[in-house]
């Protein structure tokens, strides 16, 4: 059999390619829509910003807002553990028209309620929930994206105009974020925050005082603590000052220029200024000593401290500066070295003046005339003393020191030192008497007025048993008798007694008598010898003859 011829296979036809179809516009279109979509997504992605916080208490990301003067500028997107496991990092995003927020000096921190012990805020947050708020720094801050959140919020916003200040103190008191700040009694402004610095010797307060009173606070105005009750006793006796309730509460601080300082100009923001522990050291700070004295005492400084006040006749003049014994030359001498500071400002301007010049004219002058130093007691229950400049024209000559380049002040005993000496000398001048001689002698007049002390006693006992004696009982008994027998003899003597009626007829008697015996009498001085020829019978007197007859 014979093969079949093969039968030749088909050409195909071979048509030109369309370069453009219809299908291809699906995906091009569905690549645009994608990139625009993109491009959306991109574009309303508004900056970022990262917070850390110490925790992340009532923070949901996706759910907290943040806002602006109570306007919502962003969200929280995330919220995560920082590597140290300490705190947390917030990441926040702004809408794109508030980017310009994030710059340096921006704040943020956790809107809730809070209460505390000076106000009670965040209520609000009950309802609407917890929010971060953000309070923009200022407008020359260069753009940052990094900041550290705030635990507590500041106590007043950085739109609030008024004067920001820096106070610095050694101990931090009682002053607390959000303690008010007075002047003359009125809240003037807030304690903003309060921070130890890096070395931990200074602690620093932001504060910030109201805009209407804020030209009062000057270039030389003094801050200090108001908080407490401050009690102080010393050499210028007992001083007690309270401040307001809400000062002792939540503690607080006041400012003012101290009398006789220029206040200066007005503070510029950001000005720093000094925190004083309290008024008088505020006051104190004005104190501005350029001359220096040396004052030894021959008497117990006891009671004498760094700080006491140096006067001239109750006025202030200076302190005590140090009180050392490194200023002696000699280690036998037993004087109290005592270095005082002088603030010629406090004086007189004639006197600043003049004890000025060169050599101490004035005040040698001054030391010939009697001025010296003294210690006095400033408080007798504390017994806190103080150093008293004053005349004393009767103390002994002196003049101008030098030790150690310090000019020395003479001074005098007082107080009780010169009581002690007083006393010293009275009881020498007891120990020169004779106590001995006059001891023996009041013992000898002792055993006498002993002696006679006996005799009394035995006087006494015999008076005792006199006294005692049946018989003496009976004695007024037998006085009473006779005092009523002798009663009865004086009424016999009376007017209507027997005796006085015998009594007057011999009177009568005794004055007939007498009447006879002056007849006698007349009759013998008429004739003397009628006693020898008896009376003349006749009863016709003779008459006289004349005188000149005879």
């Amino acid at each position: 059999m014979s093969e079949p011829t093969p039968t030749p296979a088909a050409e195909p036809d071979f048509l030109p390619a369309r370069r453009w179809n219809v299908v291809w516009v699906v995906p091009f279109l569905a690549l645009l829509i994608g990139g625009w979509m993109i491009f959306q997504h991109l574009s309303s992605q508004g900056p970022r910003a990262r917070v850390g916080f110490e925790t992340a208490e009532s923070i949901t990301a996706g759910k907290t807002d943040v806002r602006c003067r109570s306007v919502k500028v962003g969200i929280v997107k995330t919220v995560k553990l920082q590597d140290d496991l300490k705190s947390v990092l917030i990441t926040i995003e702004l809408d794109p028209d508030y980017e310009s927020l994030l710059r340096k000096g921006t704040q943020f921190w956790v809107v809730k309620a809070r209460v505390s012990s000076g106000e009670i805020s965040g209520l609000g947050t009950l309802l609407a929930g917890t929010y971060i708020e953000l309070d923009p720094g200022p407008n020359t801050g260069i753009q940052i994206n990094d900041f550290a959140g705030l635990e507590t919020p500041p106590a007043t916003n950085s739109n609030v105009p008024g004067r920001r200040l820096t106070l610095t103190a050694d101990e931090a008191g009682s002053l607390l974020a959000g303690s008010p700040i007075y002047y003359r009694g009125l809240e003037v402004g807030r304690i903003e925050n309060r921070k130890l610095d890096e070395g931990g010797k200074i602690v620093t307060y932001d504060a910030f005082i109201q805009q209407e009173f804020s030209m009062q606070v000057k270039e030389n105005t003094r801050f200090w603590n108001a908080s407490g009750i401050d009690i102080n006793a010393g050499a210028d006796g007992f001083k007690i000052r309270t401040p307001s309730l809400q000062a002792m509460i939540s503690g607080g601080a006041t400012f003012g220029v101290p009398e006789g300082i220029t206040p200066g100009k007005p503070a510029q923001d950001g000005a720093n200024f000094k925190l004083f522990t309290d008024e008088d050291a505020a006051n104190g700070s004005a104190f501005n000593p350029t001359m220096k004295f040396l004052m030894l005492f021959n008497q117990s400084v006891r009671g004498l401290e760094r700080g006491a006040p140096v006067e001239f006749r109750g006025i202030p003049i200076g302190r005590v500066a140090e009180i050392s014994l490194n200023y002696l030359d000699e280690a036998s001498d037993s004087r109290i070295p005592v270095l005082v500071d002088i603030d010629p400002s406090l004086l007189q301007t004639k006197t600043r003046e003049e004890i000025s010049k060169p050599d101490f004219i004035f005040l040698r002058s001054c030391v010939q005339l009697g001025l010296r130093g003294s210690l006095k007691t400033g408080n007798l229950l504390t017994g806190a003393l103080f150093v008293d400049l004053d005349y004393y024209p009767q103390a002994p000559v002196a003049d101008l020191g030098k030790m150690n380049d310090l000019t020395v002040m003479p001074t005098v005993s007082s107080g009780f030192a010169q009581l002690e000496a007083k006393i010293t000398a009275i009881l020498d001048k007891l120990q020169a008497l004779p106590l001995d001689d006059a001891m023996k002698k009041i013992l000898a007049v002792a055993d006498d007025a002993g002696g006679a002390l006996k005799e009394i006693q035995t006087t006494a006992a015999s008076a005792r048993q006199t006294l005692e004696d049946p018989e003496f009982r009976k004695l007024p008994q037998e006085l009473r008798t006779t005092l009523g027998a002798l009663e009865k003899s004086v009424a016999s003597v009376g007017p209507d007694g027997a005796i006085q009626g015998d009594l007057l007829r011999t009177l009568d008697e005794l004055r007939a008598a007498l009447r006879t015996m002056k007849l006698l009498a007349d009759n013998i001085d008429k004739k003397p010898n009628s006693l020898i020829f008896g009376r003349d019978s006749s009863g016709n007197p003779v008459p006289k003859s004349p005188s000149g007859s005879r």
